[in-house]
Parts: C-alpha cells; sequence; structure tokens
C-alpha cells in the first residue's frame, strides 16, 4: 500500500484519481513528520512526497515535474527507492533540498543551489524520508516547481497556510491591506502555481493511465 504525503490540501486532492490516501500535513516538517508516521502505522509501505515545490535550479520554470535520486535534509542524504522512483517515471534530478522553513528570497535561493547543488526545496521530504527510513518503507518524490528560483516570494505567501494546509483567505486579505504593492508578484505566483498544478495533475492522469503504481497497491 502506498500513501501520499502532501503539505496542502490543494495537492492531496490532485491525487484523488490515483486511489491512493493523501495526508497533507500543513506545510511543515512536523506535520509531514505526523502524517508520514500516521500513514505507516495504518499499513502503508511505500510513501510518496507529493506536491510543489520551489525551484533552485535557474534553469528550471514553473511547472517543471521533478523526481530526486536523493532528498538532503539536516545534513543528512536520503537515497529514493529506486523501484519506486522508476515507478514515478525514474529519477530526473540529482536531490531536493529539504528545508525547515520556507526560502523565499531569490537570492537565498541562489545561495542553496550553489552550495548544495538540490533542483528544489520543499518543506515536507525530508521529515518524510525520515520516518521511511526509520520504519524500513519505500519513499520517492513526485514535484512541481510552483516559483522558479529568480521569483522572490511576496509576504502574503508567508502567512498564507492554516494548520491544515489550507489556504487561509483572511490571512492573505491582511497581509496584501498592510502590503499592496505586493500585489503584482501574489499574481505571477498565483500563476506559477496554477502552472504546477497543472504539470502534477498531468503526471497523475499518466501515472493512472499506465497504471504504473498498480504493483505497489
Amino acid at each position: 500500500m502506498l500513501a501520499l504525503i502532501c503539505g496542502l490540501t490543494a495537492e492531496a486532492a490532485l491525487a484523488k484519481t490515483l486511489r491512493i490516501p493523501a495526508f497533507a500535513g500543513g506545510g511543515t516538517p512536523e506535520g509531514a513528520r505526523t502524517q508520514a508516521l500516521d500513514a505507516i502505522r495504518g499499513g502503508a509501505t511505500g510513501l510518496i512526497s507529493f506536491g510543489l515545490a520551489g525551484g533552485l535550479d535557474p534553469g528550471l520554470q514553473a511547472g517543471a515535474v521533478l523526481r530526486p535520486a536523493a532528498v538532503m535534509w539536516r545534513q543528512n542524504r536520503f537515497d529514493t527507492h529506486p523501484a519506486l522512483t522508476a515507478s514515478l517515471g525514474g529519477a530526473n534530478c540529482a536531490a531536493l533540498w529539504a528545508g525547515e522553513t520556507v526560502v523565499a528570497a531569490a537570492a537565498e535561493k541562489r545561495g542553496l543551489w550553489k552550495n548544495a547543488g538540490a533542483s528544489a526545496i520543499d518543506l515536507e521530504s525530508g521529515a518524510v524520508a525520515e520516518q521511511a527510513l526509520l520504519h524500513g518503507v519505500a519513499f520517492a518524490v513526485l514535484r512541481a516547481v510552483c516559483d522558479p528560483a529568480g521569483q522572490d516570494l511576496p509576504p502574503a505567501a508567508l502567512v498564507a497556510l492554516n494548520a491544515a494546509g489550507a489556504i487561509g483567505i483572511l490571512r492573505v486579505a491582511r497581509s496584501v491591506l498592510g502590503h499592496p504593492r505586493q500585489i503584482p508578484a501574489l499574481l505571477a505566483l498565483a500563476g506559477n502555481a496554477g502552472r504546477a498544478r497543472k504539470a502534477l495533475a498531468g503526471e497523475v492522469a499518466g501515472l493512472s493511465a499506465r497504471g504504473a503504481l498498480a504493483p505497489w497497491l
């Protein structure tokens, strides 16, 4: 049995046609750890970290789909499971960086790309990888770039999520009212997020049509 571990409820909804349980951890490493552990206790023998990611590789545009060969977190490297990754389409980048907090500034993204060589960053994959290793289950990542490396995140994006992984409209509205000049950046981010979601939906449709994950169910 597989389980998908996401940050957002909207990400989990994208995977419905796979008929695999999807858990949203609220966009934090601790939430992802809790959801991964619950999935394993519920019988999952494989975990897929699924959803959006921030770009670090300047060559990646919004909507680029990533299947990393490894996840880097807390000075550790976690190799993804070769067979499960192959079922998703095969590794197409060396590594994903698992952050503790959102990296909002393009300059900081450039630093991570230069120093770590990771193609993208998310907040869930490290905690999920760690739980998979601790409990002896397979682990893979399927992510799409939302904010490219050169894009700074506007303030509203940093306060948007609630603990359940849903967008808090009132939080976003308050941030916009306090900093109205962020509106163009927020609209650009929304457009890029739409491209990333469309790319993930396409991946899900392809996996469903091919029955690629059937051996794992």
